[in-house]
């Protein structure tokens, strides 16, 4: 499984924020790692251009993660917290649970005979 991650001119990015990101969303998404080939991460800073228009500043770190399942469309979840790292942990959590959801309905598909899913190996 790949992972990739993005951030915008606002966030501040380096190793830490990367071994960080690498390292919670190998251990969230393990389970299913052979049926992942690639999870990229985008962090950004929303309105960090126009703070004094009036826009709620409480929510203003957002989080989007898009996971490529073998032979599915990519999915993809966002989350928007006050801390990157809040914001992170939130969609990672999101994209396990949608992880889960997707493939329990493959694999649900597949015992009842109307699908065929690609085997683990």
């Amino acid at each position: 499984m790949q992972i990739q991650t993005h951030t915008d001119n606002h966030i501040q990015g380096g190793e830490a924020l990367y071994a960080h990101v690498q390292e919670s969303v190998e251990h969230a998404l393990e389970r299913y790692e052979r049926r992942i080939t690639r999870v990229e991460v985008f962090l950004a800073e929303e309105h960090a251009h126009d703070k004094h228009v009036g826009h709620n500043e409480d929510f203003d770190k957002r989080c989007v993660m898009e996971a490529r399942l073998r032979g599915l469309k990519p999915i993809s979840v966002r989350h928007h917290s006050t801390t990157v790292r809040d914001a992170f942990e939130g969609a990672a959590d999101k994209l396990r649970h949608l992880v889960e959801k997707t493939i329990g309905r493959l694999e649900q598909r597949h015992a009842n005979g109307s699908v065929e899913i690609e085997p683990i190996v």
